[in-house]
């Protein structure tokens, strides 16, 4: 890595400089609202916080989407704002591209490729992907990182930390220091593209024989830490078959949910970005997944602790649910605190619990979800909070994530079977197994 592309000091003052300017205002509003009794209308102040964080298109902004899905993360006025905020940031320019490229394959990079589009097909919080042909002419997909990245992902992350530490001051119902970990620990991974072709080819064999799931393939000599070349698959954004008939929309569900869940119990991985940018559709209801970037590998005992806790609650079993909990990092489980997680559990498991064909959410809208999560958040301060474990912050926010997919399509499927088929025969030390063969292939770090 060049000294240009390091952590540089220079880089994370200036992006300190960048995110303060916008966003100190806002936090000393809030921190007048909060210990000087100053009148704020919050719905404004999270429109401004959207503004700002928008207008950064950085790693800030994708920690900002990231909290907006996790319940109880954020007040509800933020998270209604943060959720709004798009993935698109302005792209580089061409002359910016050259000079990127040049950096990462050399100054004959040009000659590497039969054609290479000067306008960028798409841009993100982290970099932008150029469409290409390669010389013997297959379709490309060539991402490229912004320059200064890695500085930028440490600026945002110290203002995260204190912005988070500041909200937990007057807020005690979540403790917030291990999703902090966590989101740091997976932001950082992002910066590592090599990390990222290794996790498409971590998913291209957990998938293998999924044929409604497509996984693109990676061109190594044409990738680097900040540049993945892949091939190119085309689909429709998924807000744009919403509109097709229930068949059709139900085998995009079902596509979506083993592309998912396929991974995570046979394997013990999740996609952990749910993000309704990171998938097309096929004119046969099949689904490209595209972007590899934040994936959470999980011990195998954690995934039958997910097993373990449906079972739990189906029984009314509260020995197998404190066990469950107890696997998954939970500390201090007072009789109150297991039953306030079970509030939020039985919601989330709830399309399981039914054998019978029927939306994600009866409702068909997110205010059921946001008055489960607001009830099981004023609970949790009533009891003095909660400490959710690292692993839970990820397999929690792709469920949520996962079940707006379910929303926006209007899927009618029977989940309890589905769920069953998957968990039919599960066996730890099987997962175990499968696992560690899966992750030697791809050559993906175990579990943390």
């Amino acid at each position: 890595m060049s000294e240009n592309e390091d952590n540089r000091f220079g880089g994370r003052a200036r992006r300190y400089v960048q995110v303060g300017s916008r966003v100190g205002a806002l936090a000393a509003r809030l921190a007048g609202e909060r210990y000087l009794g100053l009148k704020l209308d919050r719905t404004e102040h999270a429109e401004g916080l959207k503004q700002a964080l928008g207008g950064l298109k950085g790693p800030l902004m994708k920690v900002a989407q990231i909290l907006a899905t996790i319940p109880d993360a954020l007040p509800k006025e933020y998270a209604q704002e943060l959720q709004q905020l798009q993935s698109n940031a302005p792209p580089m320019g061409w002359l910016f591209v050259k000079r990127r490229m040049a950096a990462e394959l050399g100054p004959d990079w040009r000659s590497r490729f039969a054609d290479f589009a000067h306008e960028a097909a798409a841009a993100a919080s982290l970099g932008q992907v150029h469409r290409a042909t390669s010389k013997d002419g297959t379709a490309l997909a060539c991402k490229l990182q912004y320059p200064d990245m890695q500085s930028a992902v440490e600026a945002d992350l110290k203002q995260l930390k204190l912005a988070m530490s500041v909200y937990e001051r007057y807020d005690k119902a979540i403790s917030t220091s291990r999703m902090y970990e966590e989101l740091s620990a997976r932001l950082r991974e992002e910066l590592d593209y090599d990390l990222e072709r290794r996790h498409m080819a971590l998913y291209a064999h957990m998938l293998v024989d999924e044929s409604g799931v497509h996984v693109p393939v990676a061109v190594p000599e044409l990738s680097t830490r900040r540049l993945l070349t892949m091939n190119w698959l085309d689909g429709a954004p998924l807000l744009s078959v919403t509109g097709e008939d229930l068949d059709f929309r139900n085998r995009v569900a079902l596509n979506m949910f083993r592309a998912w869940y396929v991974p995570f119990y046979f394997f013990g991985s999740i996609h952990g970005d749910p993000h309704l940018g990171n998938y097309s559709v096929r004119p046969d209801g099949s689904v490209n997944l595209l972007d590899f970037g934040c994936v959470r590998v999980f011990r195998p005992s954690f995934v039958e602790g997910v097993i373990d806790l449906y079972k739990a609650l189906r029984d009314g079993d509260d020995e197998l649910a404190v066990h469950a909990y107890t696997i998954w990092g939970f500390e201090n489980l007072t009789k109150d605190k297991i039953e306030v997680l079970n509030l939020w559990a039985r919601f989330i498991y709830a399309p399981l619990m039914e054998d019978r064909q029927r939306p994600i959410q009866e409702t068909n809208n997110g205010m059921y979800g946001r008055e489960v999560a607001e009830k099981v958040h004023a609970e949790l301060r009533r009891i003095g909070g909660v400490a959710p474990p690292r692993e839970f912050v990820l397999m929690d926010r792709a469920a949520i994530g996962l079940g707006s997919v379910f929303l926006h399509l209007k899927a009618e499927i029977n989940w309890y079977r589905m769920f069953h088929e998957l968990i039919a025969d599960f066996d730890a030390k099987a997962l175990a197994k499968r696992q560690a063969e899966a992750l030697k292939t791809a050559e993906v770090p175990e579990a943390a």
